[in-house]
């Protein structure tokens, strides 16, 4: 990964830690950085303000048997993208909604709880809504990289020694599948709404005590059912363009040309879908013409690659929660 510009080395090395331990105090933070906790805590409020910083808990897919990840591609008349992004972002069951094509396509993932819910908005809602043209549907049926693996995690920003003090301690996960239940949601909900919140105010949001809410959300967290993320706007780092990759590999080389793509700096997710390309990735790179180096120094010489759709990203319209990025 290229040098930032704009933000300073220690942006990037607090936002890796965070990354590593999104609710890791600030006061370890600091310790294990070299720097104050005012510091840290100042830091992270200018993050908040400039790179649009937030820090939110994350249900993953496996948590529950019929939950189904799903990337939509929404092709519209050119003056109806906009407000039908808009519009997607404000659903609970979207976590990722982007602008590419010139403006005139909606790149959207949806997590469903159930085929009938899939069904629901692909065949039911969207079609009916005016100003699209044409919608295209890719189950994801393999994450390669991304998830709670995060993109700094390969900017070698933090030394291993540094990674080590500031990982979160290794928990036990608890015999069976991972689950959210009812009972959960409370809890899943308030870290949904931040990240970041203290155990008397997730005390405050499910009526448990504090000791129950620690046990629980270490078990969630341990079990997979859980992570806690952070996103931000990657142009604060000096890296302004974000595409997204329709890659198409040889049947027999899908899994090897997926493993390989999570290895890359400039790869912030990856995964394998359905449809006419089998491989789609988000990619993020400094300028166009480090994304032109990779696509043709890195992409055009993989072995088992046979087609490459690139679609640069004109704007994010929600990331993992609604706030539209501007940027």
């Amino acid at each position: 990964m290229e040098s930032p510009v704009r933000g300073d080395a220690l942006d990037l090395r607090i936002l890796h830690a965070l990354e590593l331990d999104a609710r890791a105090p600030f006061s370890r933070i600091a310790a294990a950085l070299g720097v104050s906790d005012q510091t840290v805590a100042r830091r992270f409020r200018r993050l908040r303000a400039e790179a649009g910083l937030r820090v939110v808990g994350v249900r993953c897919a496996a948590s529950e048997e019929s939950f189904e990840h799903w990337l939509l591609r929404v092709r519209c008349a050119p003056d109806g993208a906009t407000a039908i992004a808009e519009a997607l972002a404000k659903r609970s069951d979207t976590s990722w909604i982007g602008l590419t094509s010139g403006g005139t396509e909606v790149t959207c993932t949806v997590n469903v709880r159930s085929r009938d819910a899939a069904d629901d908005l692909l065949i039911g809602k969207l079609p009916r809504t005016p100003h699209i043209v044409d919608i295209r549907a890719h189950q994801l049926l393999h994450r390669f990289y991304g998830g709670p693996a995060g993109w700094l995690h390969k900017s070698g920003a933090l030394t291993p020694g540094e990674t080590a003090a500031l990982a979160p301690p290794p928990a036990t996960a608890p015999p069976g599948p991972a689950v959210i239940t009812s009972d959960d949601e409370p809890l899943v909900a308030a870290l949904e709404r931040d990240g970041r919140a203290t155990y008397p105010e997730l005390q405050r949001a499910t009526g448990r005590s504090e000791s129950s809410v620690k046990r629980r959300l270490a078990r969630l967290v341990a079990s997979g059912a859980l992570y806690v993320d952070v996103e931000f706007d990657s142009a604060h780092l000096g890296f302004r363009n974000a595409s997204m990759l329709c890659v198409t590999a040889a049947p027999r080389a899908l899994h090897t040309v997926g493993e390989a793509l999570a290895t890359d700096r400039e790869v912030a997710y990856a995964a394998a879908t359905t449809g006419p390309s089998n491989l789609m990735t988000v990619v993020i790179t400094r300028d166009s013409a480090h994304l032109y180096r990779y696509l043709s120094e890195r992409l055009g010489r993989l072995d088992g690659v046979e087609h490459v759709e690139s679609m640069p990203l004109l704007r994010r319209v929600k990331q993992l929660t609604y706030r539209p990025f501007r940027g």
